[in-house]
């Protein structure tokens, strides 16, 4: 395993970002760590320094590159949900491209020996999951401006970062898991909807989107592992980009996940179609999945935990959440 002296992470206060910062003071507790906040934003993650720099400021991005001069960068910033992406295009590529370029330039002028993790997104293959499932060779088509911007960032990074760099780009399928933000994510948003009706808070009225789309989804912490996987066997790479896709192979209807969280209800309610959770047929695919034989070959790693799990760990803590208001 590398040994990471000087460790600089971007979205760390997101929902994958308190994982993965525990995770990695956990894995590398010598090196020195900074976790880059915008300014008023607090990080409660323990044993890193927090430095106010918004991903948008070249400026500040630029000084805290080069002040610690890192040789591991995780890089999270962005715009996370979808929903949100489709309806602030500009916002979504000013986050997820021009903050990136920020760092990326940052880092080609300052740290040029550096391991960057950059964790993209599935949806940079868009229209091609018309023809199934993908793998990392697959031509990248995407429909929207979540799935462009981050498209155009792994480009970038490619272009920008210095030669003697290590590019990783992971492309993650949907992941779910406690403390995910329940007006932006499906399951997130049913858990919490079901926790709602169970207390009494809400009526017993549960609102949905379209309910027949499949998706390959991962519990958070079989992704966490992933990076960590890639992060440990980086200094193994033999190309200067490295680019895997993280997945479990198989698709699940909303629907089917909405029945397992159902008959984990205490109470019974109704499902409602809100027509405000439908997406444009142009850009809203019936099934996207994905191969990730890449990512095991070299690694070794494989799904630790159940779609049961996934669903029973959203479901106790948005109880935990509704008990705690009440």
């Amino acid at each position: 395993m590398p040994r990471f002296e000087r460790i600089l992470m971007t979205g760390g206060t997101g929902f994958v970002g308190s994982y993965l910062s525990r995770a990695l003071a956990e894995t590398y507790p010598d090196a020195r760590r900074i976790v880059l906040v915008r300014p008023g934003e607090r990080f409660s993650g323990p044993d890193w320094v927090s430095v106010a720099a918004d991903i948008l400021d070249r400026p500040a991005i630029d000084a805290a590159v080069r002040d610690l001069k890192p040789d591991l960068v995780v890089h999270l910033a962005g715009q996370a949900s979808v929903g949100h992406a489709l309806a602030e295009a500009e916002l979504t590529w000013r986050l997820n491209f021009c903050g990136s370029f920020n760092l990326a330039m940052a880092l080609a002028h300052h740290s040029q020996q550096t391991t960057v993790m950059f964790p993209s997104s599935i949806s940079v293959y868009g229209e091609s999951f018309r023809s199934g499932a993908v793998e990392e060779s697959t031509a990248l088509r995407p429909l929207d401006a979540y799935g462009r911007s981050k498209a155009a960032a792994e480009a970038m990074f490619c272009d920008v970062l210095a030669r003697d760099s290590r590019l990783i780009i992971a492309r993650p399928v949907n992941h779910s898991g406690p403390r995910q933000n329940s007006s932006s994510f499906v399951l997130a948003s049913i858990a919490s909807q079901i926790a709602g009706i169970e207390s009494g808070r809400l009526e017993p009225r549960l609102h949905v989107g379209d309910l027949s789309k499949a998706r390959d989804f991962l519990d958070v912490r079989d992704v966490i592992a992933a990076y960590l996987a890639l992060i440990a066997a980086s200094d193994k790479f033999r190309e200067r980009v490295n680019i895997f896709n993280v997945a479990s192979g198989q698709a699940h209807t909303i629907k089917s996940l909405l029945d397992g969280l159902r008959a984990r209800a205490k109470r019974t309610f109704e499902v409602v179609v809100d027509e405000r959770l439908l997406r444009s047929a142009n850009t809203d695919l019936q099934c996207v999945a994905s191969h990730a034989e890449t990512l095991r070959a070299v690694t070794g790693w494989a799904p630790r935990h159940s779609i049961e799990d996934m669903l029973q760990s959203l479901l106790d803590y948005w109880r935990e959440v509704e008990r705690t208001r009440g």
